[in-house]
């Protein structure tokens, strides 16, 4: 692997050329690798959490907007970009993003035993913050009736009403949309820039209505306990399963696996 900060980079403030972006998100992938498992579960929790208050805000963003259906959902999106700031900022570990270090696993730097380590504790860490909050919410009264009651009854009804196809299918394009947002963090030099790089992509696939596994363990869970009649822990599970799958292959393969033929396979 080549050195992720090339000479003559260093002291710009632009922003990293893919090559060096390659290479730098191989290194994390390593050292995500390497963490110890109580860190890495609890970072995970925290990223639970963080996606969370990030889908919070897109459902307040969507509620009794008179924009119409395209402005309300680039609104929402837009909203929803605080969670991947939180966690990209805040640091914190989640399961679609780590999807990365396939890039460090093909260049065989992670074991696919440490592969697999670091996303089975990232996503229990990942289910345990998400229905933590989910549950925080609840108890804090604001979605107890109302017009934000309603929106999370909707959004809830609607994720486990998808056909199992076509929630796979906007999983892959979900975490594409991710982890080319984790992607272009890497070669961002400053906050700024990895704000903006964040934005962008992930208004993109909120509006654009794909599927998030992590935000799915917050949304689903929060409509069944503002009232979703049709949400049962089996349709529940089901979608997480197939949007799981669907995250995997967007974020591991189109992305991960892609960019490490293009730029790391010969070295």
């Amino acid at each position: 692997m080549f050195d992720p900060e090339p000479a003559g980079q260093a002291d710009s403030t632009d922003a990293y050329a893919p090559p060096a972006i390659a290479a730098r998100v191989a290194a994390a992938g390593v050292a995500k690798a390497a963490l110890p498992a109580l860190p890495t579960f609890t970072l995970g929790v925290l990223a639970g959490a963080f996606i969370a208050f990030g889908a919070m805000i897109f459902t307040l963003a969507v509620t009794g907007s008179g924009l119409g259906f395209g402005p309300t959902r680039l609104l929402g999106g837009l909203a929803f970009s605080l969670g991947l700031v939180l966690v990209v900022l805040g640091g914190a570990e989640l399961f679609t993003g780590n999807n990365l270090i396939v890039m460090a696993w093909a260049q065989k730097e992670v074991s696919t035993r440490a592969l697999l380590r670091n996303w089975s504790l990232v996503y229990a860490g990942n289910l345990v913050g998400s229905l933590a909050t989910a549950t925080m919410v609840h108890a804090s009264g604001i979605l107890a009736s109302g017009d934000m009651a309603a929106t999370a009854i909707a959004i809830a009804e609607a994720k486990v009403a998808l056909p199992p196809f076509e929630a796979f299918v906007r999983g892959i394009l979900c975490n594409t949309l991710v982890c080319l947002a984790v992607w272009l963090c890497h070669g961002a030099r400053g906050a700024g820039a990895k704000i903006a790089a964040i934005v962008f992509p992930i208004t993109a696939f909120v509006a654009l209505g794909f599927e998030h596994s992590i935000a799915n363990m917050y949304l689903i869970p929060i409509g069944w306990l503002a009232g979703a009649a049709s949400v049962t822990l089996a349709n529940f599970a089901s979608n997480l399963i197939v949007v799981t799958l669907g995250n995997i292959v967007g974020g591991s393969v189109l992305v991960a696996f892609v960019y490490w033929i293009v730029y790391l396979r010969t070295r």
